[in-house]
């Protein structure tokens, strides 16, 4: 206990120190004295600054209107992030249909997928548009909102999976003094503390953004419990009414034990009977998984004159990380693997790996402007961008030997625990075991033909140098973009487009006959046709059909990786928010998915369902303003999930069932002392709803459970 009392020593004396700096700041402002009349408090959800939600620039280069946008994009606010009290990537997918977890463990890294394809921990994640790796949670104490681009971004980002990326905007200084402390209180004793501070300085030419947090950790899973601590800041220099120089930092340290999933019952069946607050990595000598991570990035921006502009940007992320799991996979009596005995006895192993850092240094330079051919003009963005990235770790270590032939430490059970002993193995020497580099041209036109019509036309050229378990490879690659944008109104558009992605091969798992092999790069290929409209009542629509074709990798019946066939996912986004009433806003998102492996010359997976991925989801949220009492505001959620297969073979598929889950929540706005305060409480999944939230097919296979009924409460203060 010592350490933890320690880190949060060291986090209360940022926050101080934070809080010392926005005081001093803010005196440098303004001057009170007792003669003076304090200003009068006024009650409002606009304490904060709030992002419309209209606006992104995930879906190409530098910040355009959704309604303009030739993309599937949803932004995710500040105020939503708030209201919804969310901090993980996770509770996102209430908001949006085509986001699912994909193996997210609690206490580990979040990993979800798009459109049914999973994301890349190494290339799918950005902030502020530069890559970052997501193998520690993402903190969202000093997010202004999150971008999700759904479906390919060849263009935008070069390599990435096909389902999509998922950008987070960093907050920027505020041109007024903001200041703002969060305490929040969570099932079975979680407690959180953040603060947010904004302004400019005596010279209105600098501002700053300052955010810390901690958090005690108690989780649903019983033991999976840890700590964390941040802080951020953010910096902006106005050199010249041309120039402007922005600075960000952020650092977060975590410690949690990670909740494995369970497996099949004797390789065919569901277990029945178990708690999603049951913990499998619950013996003696078990460790939490420890992550340390830091963000610095720079950006300068210059404006040359009306029409063009110029960026450069650099962000360098370090993650340090020590995993630790009892983990729980297969049983050996039964020659299972994977899956759990019969009985629910499983096989155990001390899986350790220590030292581990990760680093990515990526920079973005491009230039912008706009000009005319005759009756035709042209917005174009020329531009480069590079990826440096580099992974240590040492040989990891299951049980008594090295990852080419482990052995259990011994057996348990899912529903009688058993102690089994420690091993005494330690993690190989840590050494550079992958390595990378990507090199990226990009030019991007689009050109108006007429008031009504737009053509999107883009290229990039990326070349990519990679070395992992000793093979290297380098190769290049151009993916072009194209759509079709057209206005029949002002405030409708229709678009179709075409494009092209990139995304690393995969690696042969252990247990495979040629584990660690690296496939090579492939492409995928996306159309998709869109409609968007924004209504009166800020009512904002959008549907898309899309169908995406990526090359299917897998590990056949005779245990070998390979790429064999496609995976083609054609399906259908739908999305809408206004409000119904002056006093009900409502949000809806549905996705119809059908995610098909084709073309394979194997008989149990040619046109066999992707794992893992439901046909239908839905989410649907209503916030009601209560107009007899002000300040009362109360919302809900009704999340649908369609079912899913575990395993796509056609003779033993195993089907996970669908399941409805409803959230709860209410804020009330009000002055406490002079202070506007924001009472906030939610109730996730009211109805003690137990499902499996997820069903991958990673590590062998998965099932991860849902969160029973959680309770949050909070209190913001704004002044």
């Amino acid at each position: 206990m010592p350490v933890p009392n320690l880190r949060l020593t060291r986090i209360a004396f940022l926050v101080a120190q934070s809080l010392l700096v926005a005081s001093a700041a803010h005196a440098q402002t303004a001057t009170l004295t007792t003669e003076q009349t304090l200003p009068q408090v006024v009650v409002s959800e606009t304490a904060l600054p709030r992002d419309t939600g209209r606006n992104a620039s995930v879906g190409g280069f530098g910040t355009a209107p959704l309604l303009q946008t030739p993309a599937a994009v949803s932004v995710i606010s500040q105020q939503q992030l708030q209201d919804l009290q969310i901090r993980r990537i996770a509770d996102i997918s209430r908001l949006d249909a085509s986001l699912n977890e994909a193996y997210n463990a609690v206490g580990y890294a979040e990993q979800f997928s798009i459109r049914g394809f999973a994301l890349d921990n190494a290339s799918s994640y950005r902030k502020d548009g530069l890559p970052i790796a997501s193998d520690a949670a993402i903190p969202f104490e000093n997010k202004e909102r999150v971008e999700i681009l759904k479906g390919l971004s060849g263009l935008q980002a070069g390599i990435s999976t096909p389902g999509g990326i998922i950008d987070f905007i960093t907050k920027r200084p505020t041109a007024t003094p903001l200041r703002s402390i969060l305490l929040e209180a969570s099932e079975r004793g979680t407690v959180y503390g953040s603060v947010d501070f904004g302004g400019r300085f005596d010279d209105k030419r600098f501002g700053y953004r300052i955010n810390a947090a901690a958090e005690k950790i108690r989780s649903y899973v019983k033991g999976a419990d840890g700590e964390r601590q941040f802080v951020s800041g953010a910096f902006d220099w106005q050199i010249s009414p041309k120039a402007l120089l922005q600075i960000d930092l952020d650092t977060q340290h975590k410690s949690q034990l990670t909740a494995p999933g369970f497996q099949l019952l004797g390789g065919t069946d569901l277990p029945t009977g178990v708690s999603a607050k049951t913990m499998l990595n619950n013996q003696p000598w078990s460790k939490p998984v420890v992550t340390d991570s830091t963000n610095v990035g720079l950006r300068f921006d210059y404006k040359w004159n009306q029409d063009w502009s110029s960026t450069i940007a650099v962000n360098r992320h370090r993650l340090l990380r020590d995993d630790y799991a009892a983990f729980p996979y297969g049983c050996a009596s039964a020659g299972l693997f994977p899956g759990f005995c019969a009985n629910g006895d499983y096989d155990v192993y001390d899986y350790q790996s220590t030292g581990e850092v990760k680093t990515l240094l990526s920079t973005k330079a491009s230039l912008q402007g706009k000009f005319a051919t005759g009756a035709i003009v042209h917005q174009v963005t020329l531009g480069m961008d590079t990826l440096r990235r580099r992974d240590e770790f040492g040989d990891c270590v299951y049980g008594t030997l090295d990852c080419a032939g482990s052995m259990a430490n011994g057996t348990s059970n899912i529903y009688q625990p058993v102690v089994v002993p420690a091993s005494t193995i330690s993690t190989g020497p840590v050494m550079l075991q992958r390595k990378g580099n990507e090199q990226s041209l990009f030019v991007q036109d689009i050109l108006t033909l007429s008031e009504q019509v737009k053509l999107h036309a883009g290229l990039r050229h990326t070349q990519i140098e990679r070395t992992q378990f000793g093979t290297a490879f380098e190769r290049s690659y151009v993916l072009p973009s194209v759509a079709l944008v057209v206005n029949p109104l002002a405030n409708w558009t229709l678009y179709g487009a075409y494009s092209q992605g990139l995304e690393h091969g995969g690696v042969a798992p252990l247990l495979t006959t040629n584990a660690n092999q690296i496939l090579d790069p492939s492409k995928s290929r996306q159309q998709e046709l869109g409609v968007k409209a924004e209504l009166a009542g800020n009512w904002q629509m959008s549907a898309a059909l899309f169908q995406i074709t990526k090359p299917l990798e897998y590990t056949n019946s005779s245990f070998t990786y390979l790429r064999n066939g496609d995976a083609v996912h054609r399906g259908v986004e739908l999305a809408t928010q206004g409000k119904m009433t002056r006093d009900l806003t409502i949000g809806f998102s549905a996705t119809a998915l059908q995610a098909r492996q084709r073309n394979t010359d194997d008989a149990a997976q040619n046109d066999q369902r992707v794992t893992n991925v439901p046909d239908f989801r839905s989410a649907l949220t209503l916030d009601y303003a209560v107009p007899t009492i002000a300040g009362l505001k109360l919302n809900g959620a009704w999340n649908y999930s369609g079912n899913k297969v575990f395993s796509p073979d056609s003779v033993a598929r195993i089907t996970i069932p669908s399941y409805h889950l409803f959230n709860l929540g209410a804020r009330y706005l009000t002055s406490v002392n002079g202070t506007a305060t924001t009472l906030r409480a939610n109730v996730d999944n009211a109805f003690d709803k137990f499902y499996w939230r997820d069903a991958s097919s990673a590590l062998g296979g998965y099932l991860l459970a849902g969160a029973p009924r959680t309770f949050k409460v909070s209190a913001q203060f704004d002044f």
